[in-house]
C-alpha cells in the first residue's frame, strides 16, 4: 500500500524534531526570514517537508555532533541527551568578538494562562522585528520568538549599557500595570537556553531553585503609604556562563541567568541616546546597580530608561550537561512512591485475576466439561449459561466500533511518543517537538483506527463499512476540534499570542482531511476485506432474560467503582504533569511516566476482567459497553481531580482563564476516557473469547 515510506518519513520526522535547535548562530550567522503562515500552508502536504518545518532552525549554521549523548538513566530521563546535539561555538578570531543575540519569547502568567507577545508591552525594539521560524508545536503553545535589542559580545563584560528610553502614554501605562498585577514573566532565549532567575532557598544546603523568566515588575508600596504602586523591572543584570575548552580555547554557553531590578535612572545634561551619562550607574565611575532601593514607578507621561549589565563567568558545567539545571528534579522519592503505590494496586488486581483464571475458571471449566446429562446442564448456574447470548451484538454497536478504533489510534500515538521520549528524542530543549510529534503520530495512526473499527464492525455483521469509516474519522477529532475552536476564539478575544492563527488552523484541517481521513479509509478497507472474527460459541436467536441483579452489580455502581483503581495508579504522576502544564515547569521524567503508562494498561485490563467475570457469573451478558465504560470511568475521576487542582494549586481569577482551564482539561479527560475504555474493552474481549472457547458447548 506504499505505507513504508510514510512510516520511514514519520520516524525521521520525530528524530529530526528531537534535534531541533533554534539557537544563536556564530559570527557567520545569516538570517533567512520566511513568513510563518506561508510556510505552514506550503509545507503541510508533505511529511518530509514537515521534518524541515520541525527540525531546521532559523537560518542558523548547524554542525551536528552526534557523539554528545548522555548516560543511560531509564527512570528519570530514559536516554538523556545532556544538552543539544548542535553546538554553537564562540571563539575570538582576529580580534573580532562573536555576537550573542538574545531572543525574546512570549510573556507568561500562571494567574491568567494567556501568553502575550513580548512587544505587546512598551519594551525597547530593534530596528526591525524578525520572527524566528517556529514549528507547529511552538505555534500551538503560543510561542512567539523574536529578535531583541540585547546583543552581547562573547566574553566581553558590559556595565550599565543603555537600551533605550521610552515615554509611556496612558494606554501603555495601563497595560504595564495590568501585566504586573497578573504577575507576568518575560521569557528570553540565548543559544537555545531559556533565561532563568536563580532563587536561593532559606536552607543553605538546599540547591538553588531556578525560575523561568523574570517578572515584568512588582507591586508594592512606599514606606508610610497604604496605596499600592506598580514598579517595572527596567534594569537587567545578565550572567552568561560558559565552558572553556583548555586545549582549543573554544567557549560554549552553558548558562543564562538574570537578576532584574527596578531603578529610577537619572542622567546628566541632555539625552544623547546610548552615549548618555547616567547618574544612577556609570561604568566609568564604576557605579553599578546592586538593588532596587530607588524603584521606578509606572506612570503615564513618565520616562523609562532600560539598561542592562552582562557578566561572563567560566563554569565547570560541560556543554553537553547544560540542560541539567532545568531538567534534573530533586523529588525522585515522590515518583518512586508513585510507582510503588501503583505496583501495589497492580499486584492486588493481578492476585484476583490469577485466582479467577487458575482456580475459579479452571474449576468451572472442568465442572462444565464433565456434565453428562441435559438435566445437569440446565440445573447449573454461572457464566456458562449465557454462552448463547454473550456474543450478541450490543446496542449502538456502530458507536462502540468508532470509539474502539479511536482508542487504538490514541493508544498507538501515546505508545510511540513515550518510546521516543524515553529514548531522549523529545527533550524540552526542543520547544514544541513533543506536541508536533504527537500530532503527526495521531495523523498516521488513523490507519490503525480504521482497521480496528472495521474489524469489529464486520464481526457485528455490519455491511456499510464506509459509514463506520466516516464516523471513525470525524467523531472524536470533530468534537475536539469544535472545543478547541471555541477556546481559541476566547483566546483571540483576549488578543493573546496563544491564539492559534487562522493559517495554522487551516494547516491542522489539512492534516486532518488530507492525511488522517484517507489513512482511516485505507485501514478500514484492509480491515473489512479480512475474514470476520468468528465467535467461539453460537448466538441464540431469542435473547435470554437477565435475572434481577444484586445492588452491587448495578451497572452504574460497578462502572464507577471500576474507574477508581486505574485513576489511583496514575494520580500522583498526574500532579506533576498538571504542574508542568499550568505552572510552566519542565517535565522530563519520561522514564517514570512510561512505567506509569504500563501500570495503567495492566490496571485497566485487570479491573475490567475481574468485574466482567462477576457480571457473567450473575448471568448478565451485556458486557460490551460495560467493559468500555468500566475502565473509561477513570476519566471522570481525572476531571474531578483537575477541578480539585484548580481550586487548591492555581490562582486563576479571570473567567476566560478558568474556562480555558476546564475546556482543555475536558479535552484531556475525553481523550483519557477513549484510551482507558479501549484498553478495558480489548481485555474483556480477549477474556470472554478465552473462557468460552475452553468449554464444550452442545
Amino acid at each position: 500500500m506504499g505505507l513504508l515510506p510514510w512510516i520511514v518519513l514519520l520516524l525521521f520526522a520525530v528524530r529530526a524534531a528531537g534535534f531541533y535547535l533554534p539557537g544563536v548562530a556564530p559570527a557567520d550567522f545569516q538570517r533567512v526570514s520566511v513568513l510563518r503562515s506561508l510556510r505552514l500552508i506550503a509545507e503541510i502536504w508533505s511529511i518530509s517537508v514537515w521534518i524541515g518545518f520541525c527540525g531546521v532552525a532559523e537560518g542558523a549554521t548547524q554542525e551536528q555532533d552526534l557523539s554528545k549523548w548522555g548516560s543511560w538513566d531509564p527512570l528519570r530521563h530514559g536516554v538523556t541527551r545532556r544538552g543539544d546535539v548542535t553546538q554553537t561555538v564562540k571563539k575570538e578570531k582576529d580580534g573580532a568578538k562573536d555576537l550573542l543575540v538574545v531572543k525574546v519569547n512570549k510573556l507568561t502568567s500562571i494567574k491568567t494562562q494567556l501568553p502575550y507577545s513580548y512587544y505587546s508591552l512598551p519594551y525597547c525594539q530593534p530596528n526591525s522585528i524578525i520572527d524566528s521560524a517556529e514549528n507547529l508545536g511552538e505555534v500551538l503553545r503560543g510561542d512567539r520568538i523574536e529578535n531583541s535589542p540585547y546583543v552581547f559580545e562573547m566574553r566581553e563584560h558590559q556595565q550599565c549599557s543603555i537600551v533605550c528610553k521610552r515615554t509611556l502614554d496612558e494606554k501603555e501605562a495601563k497595560e504595564l500595570k495590568e501585566k504586573i498585577e497578573d504577575e507576568y514573566r518575560v521569557n528570553m532565549i540565548l543559544d537555545n537556553l531559556p533565561l532563568v532567575v536563580p532563587i536561593k532557598r532559606l536552607d543553605q544546603d538546599a540547591p538553588t531553585v531556578y525560575q523561568l523568566g523574570f517578572h515584568v515588575g512588582v507591586k508594592g508600596r512606599y514606606a508610610g503609604s497604604a496605596d499600592g504602586k506598580y514598579f517595572v523591572h527596567n534594569h537587567l543584570s545578565f550572567l552568561v556562563k560558559y565552558h572553556k575548552d583548555a586545549q582549543t580555547d573554544l567557549a560554549r554557553i552553558v548558562g543564562f541567568e538574570v537578576k532584574p531590578f527596578s531603578v529610577k535612572h537619572g542622567y546628566e545634561g541632555d539625552w544623547n541616546g546610548n552615549k548618555t551619562r547616567l547618574t544612577t550607574c556609570d561604568p566609568h565611575a564604576k557605579r553599578s546597580v546592586m538593588n532596587s532601593d530607588t524603584p521606578l514607578e509606572v506612570e503615564a507621561n513618565k520616562d523609562i530608561i532600560f539598561t542592562y549589565d552582562v557578566e561572563f563567568k567560566e563554569s565547570e558545567v560541560k556543554w553537553a550537561s547544560r540542560w541539567d539545571t532545568y531538567l534534573l528534579m530533586s523529588d525522585d522519592q515522590i515518583h518512586w512512591f508513585s510507582i510503588v503505590n501503583s505496583l501495589m494496586i497492580v499486584l492486588f488486581l493481578s492476585g484476583m485475576v490469577a485466582m479467577i483464571m487458575l482456580r475459579t475458571l479452571y474449576r468451572d471449566i472442568s465442572k462444565y466439561n464433565q456434565l453428562e446429562t441435559q438435566e445437569e446442564a440446565q440445573e447449573e448456574t454461572g457464566w456458562k449459561l449465557v454462552h448463547g447470548d454473550v456474543f450478541r451484538p450490543p446496542v449502538n454497536s456502530d458507536l462502540l466500533c468508532v470509539y474502539v478504533g479511536t482508542g487504538v489510534q490514541f493508544f498507538g500515538m501515546l505508545l510511540v511518543t513515550m518510546i521516543f521520549a524515553v529514548l531522549g528524542f523529545l527533550s524540552p530543549s526542543n520547544r514544541g517537538g513533543l506536541m508536533t510529534a504527537m500530532l503527526l503520530l495521531w495523523v498516521v495512526m488513523g490507519l490503525f483506527a480504521g482497521y480496528s473499527s472495521a474489524r469489529l464492525y464486520k464481526m457485528f455483521k455490519g455491511a456499510e463499512w464506509k459509514k463506520i469509516t466516516l464516523k471513525t474519522a470525524f467523531l472524536f477529532p470533530g468534537v475536539v476540534f469544535v472545543l478547541f475552536f471555541f477556546l481559541n476564539a476566547l483566546i483571540w478575544g483576549e488578543k493573546s499570542s496563544g491564539a492559534v492563527p487562522f493559517t495554522t488552523m487551516f494547516a491542522l484541517v489539512l492534516l486532518w482531511f488530507g492525511i488522517s481521513v484517507p489513512l482511516v479509509f485505507v485501514g478500514s478497507y484492509i480491515g473489512f476485506k479480512k475474514p470476520a472474527i468468528e465467535d467461539p460459541v453460537k448466538t441464540n436467536k431469542i435473547p435470554r432474560q437477565i435475572p434481577e441483579q444484586a445492588w452491587y452489580m448495578n451497572p452504574m455502581f460497578s462502572i464507577l467503582i471500576g474507574g477508581i483503581l486505574p485513576f489511583g495508579a496514575v494520580f500522583i504522576e498526574l500532579f506533576f504533569i498538571l504542574t508542568s502544564i499550568w505552572l510552566h515547569q519542565f517535565y522530563y521524567i519520561f522514564g517514570f511516566l512510561f512505567l506509569v503508562f504500563i501500570i495503567l494498561i495492566v490496571t485497566c485490563a485487570e479491573i475490567t476482567i475481574v468485574l466482567c467475570y462477576f457480571q457473567l457469573c450473575s448471568e448478565d451478558y451485556l458486557w460490551w459497553w460495560r467493559a468500555y465504560l468500566t475502565a473509561g470511568s477513570s476519566a471522570l475521576y481525572l476531571f474531578l481531580y483537575a477541578t480539585f487542582y484548580f481550586f487548591t494549586k492555581l490562582e486563576i481569577t479571570k473567567l476566560v482563564s478558568g474556562i480555558l482551564y476546564f475546556g482543555y482539561m475536558l479535552i484531556a479527560s475525553y481523550s483519557f476516557f477513549v484510551l482507558t475504555g479501549t484498553i478495558g474493552f480489548y481485555a474483556c474481549f480477549w477474556f470472554t473469547r478465552l473462557i468460552y472457547s475452553s468449554v464444550k458447548i452442545d
